[in-house]
């Protein structure tokens, strides 16, 4: 999507704890045997760390799109598509609800089909195949792996780059997981890409500006998907009102006066992103597959 009609919106970010994570990374990744990539499937493009075919290091790798509850069926069916083009296994989960990730174990034996038959003509059928597990922050990763391996085996939070260190998790007799920390590049060279992260929640909404985010959004909305601005907030995305007016609009509608006449759009804010990252705008994805390979 074209940024015309955005207000540009300052993103700066350097968390050192990332820069680390990727060390980590690269000095791990010899000791497994696929890498599973978990993406948020929203924003399958924007969820990628661009440095996963380095760090991945040629391994068997396996997307995993997830949250596919709050996306748009048809758009993660383009995206499954579009990562099987690049030879790449997909399985699709909501690791919240648990939907798809009873498929993990088989979908990565699935993948190394070929190891397994090596190892078993070698007497070694009972060695555990090893999987990294790699995802930005907030993704679900941790809510997943904790969902594969029936327990609390990794740190949960809403907060944005909570896993720490390095953790091996075993799944079953056959199946490890190497667990890594959230890991996002130390800049955003696009500010869509950095806006789509921000209104998803893989970045901290108090390093920005929620009122220009949230504008932003609601032109991205009027674009893509009208008729949820119509059905929530009783707004005419047809009417080539700029964000600000959409935000302003909204809140009026809500009733959200902040006195003197004004109208509260910083709460109307937290409010629109609060409900498009619950669902309650519908199943909405806000990147797709010809966007991102242009």
């Amino acid at each position: 999507m074209a940024d015309s009609g955005l207000e540009k919106l300052n993103i700066q970010w350097f968390p050192g704890h990332m820069t680390k994570a990727g060390r980590m990374i690269s000095a791990n990744v010899a000791n497994v045997d696929a890498v599973a990539e978990i993406l948020d499937a929203r924003i399958p493009m924007a969820s990628r760390n661009p440095d996963i075919d380095t760090l991945a290091a040629g391994k068997p790798r396996l997307v995993i799109l997830n949250r596919t509850d709050l996306a748009d069926p048809k758009a993660t069916a383009l995206w499954r598509e579009y990562f099987k083009g690049l030879g790449l296994a997909v399985l699709e989960t909501d690791s919240k609800s648990g939907r798809g990730v009873g498929g993990f174990a088989g979908a990565v034996r699935g993948l190394l089909k070929e190891l397994l038959a090596q190892r078993a003509a070698k007497g070694q059928a009972t060695r555990a195949l090893r999987v990294m597990v790699l995802g930005i922050p907030n993704v679900g990763k941790s809510t997943f792996i904790n969902r594969v391996a029936g327990k609390k085996a990794a740190a949960v939070s809403d907060r944005p780059g909570v896993t720490r260190g390095r953790q091996w998790i075993t799944v079953d007799r056959g199946l490890e997981l190497l667990d890594t920390p959230g890991i996002l590049w130390p800049r955003f060279d696009s500010q869509e890409v950095g806006e789509l992260l921000a209104v998803t929640g893989a970045i901290k909404d108090d390093v920005l500006d929620r009122e220009t985010l949230a504008a932003n959004f609601l032109v991205r909305l009027a674009s893509l998907y009208p008729d949820a601005l119509r059905q929530r907030y009783k707004l005419d995305p047809e009417a080539g009102l700029a964000g600000w007016q959409l935000l302003e609009a909204a809140a009026k509608n809500r009733g959200f006066l902040a006195g003197r006449g004004e109208y509260d759009t910083e709460r109307m804010s937290a409010v629109l992103l609060d409900e498009y990252r619950g669902g309650k705008l519908g199943r909405i994805t806000l990147e797709l597959p010809t966007e991102a390979v242009q």
